[in-house]
């Protein structure tokens, strides 16, 4: 619910007292970014070199990471 309300534009400190939360560090916990806001704020960058894109990994590296 914190992460929903701080997506759609909810200052931390009224989530955290909305949340009843004695301070903001307390909230903090609860604000952890989720996929889709790292990769907007990655979509806000420049590259310096190389090119834009996801990241697709090979099958031998999925196939080693399957493995673990």
């Amino acid at each position: 619910m914190a992460m929903d309300l701080l997506q759609a534009g909810v200052d931390r400190s009224v989530i955290a007292l909305w949340l009843g939360h004695e301070s903001v560090e307390t909230t903090q916990i609860y604000l952890e970014a989720t996929l889709a806001m790292k990769e907007q704020a990655l979509a806000k960058t420049s590259l310096a070199h190389g090119k834009p894109g996801r990241y697709r990994p090979t099958d031998q590296l999925l196939g080693f990471l399957n493995g673990l």
